[in-house]
């Protein structure tokens, strides 16, 4: 009879390589992931695992579903999708940061918007995000959603500010941008589907520990 295997999505872009390096670190076998010629979404391994390469967005997504049982996600994922999952473990790399940044000639602007309880417009790729944030502050704000370059917004004269994700800095500057305010820290954390937390327990749990064990 064949091994129970375990769906387990993992994030393409910056998140890939670090998680894939844990992955090869508590002994599983990642080789074919690491190959240039990747094309595929779907991988099994012979360590009864199936990879599911997917959008980091997309992955609190499938693992919520139960197309995945566990998953590699950013927290910044996780508090932009809400998903309804468990959430055990935190892998400690991938680190970023959630910012408020406007161009720096407009600093002074922006404050005066603040201190008057003007409205301020904010171009995002996450807008769960910013809406939360902004409530709890009670500022009104006008959330423009963009799928990606969230920095040229200021520029162009159509937002204020934006909410974005930054690790070096690198970007913001390179676009004149300073930081207003810092929101929260992302990592990347390993998360489970809540039925198949109950359903493949022993399976998920002997998994968590190969990774606590490599975890620095």
């Amino acid at each position: 009879m064949a091994k129970e295997a375990i769906k387990i999505a993992i994030p393409k872009g910056y998140l890939f390589e670090p998680c894939v390096g844990v992955l090869e670190k508590a002994g599983y076998d990642v080789s074919f992931l690491l190959e240039d010629n990747r094309k595929l979404s779907i991988y099994s391994s012979r360590d009864s695992i199936v990879y599911i390469i997917s959008r980091p967005m997309d992955v609190p997504v499938y693992v919520e579903h139960g197309a995945c049982d566990l998953g590699f996600s950013g927290k910044d994922a996780l508090m932009e999708k809400e998903s309804k999952v468990y959430e055990l473990l935190d892998l400690k790399n991938g680190e970023c940061r959630i910012i408020l940044a406007t161009l720096k000639n407009e600093i002074e602007n922006v404050k005066k918007h603040y201190s008057r309880f003007g409205v301020v417009k904010v171009a995002t790729s996450y807008p769960n995000i910013a809406r939360k944030y902004f409530d709890e502050k009670g500022i009104q704000a006008e959330i423009i959603k963009l799928h990606g370059s969230v920095e040229l917004a200021p520029a162009l004269g159509i937002a204020d500010e934006i909410l974005d994700i930054t690790s070096t800095g690198r970007t913001l500057e390179d676009n004149n941008l300073v930081e207003m305010s810092e929101i929260a820290v992302s990592t990347t954390r390993v998360i489970a589907n809540a039925t198949s937390y109950r359903v493949k327990y022993d399976l998920i749990n002997n998994f968590i520990n190969k990774i606590k064990s490599v975890i620095k």
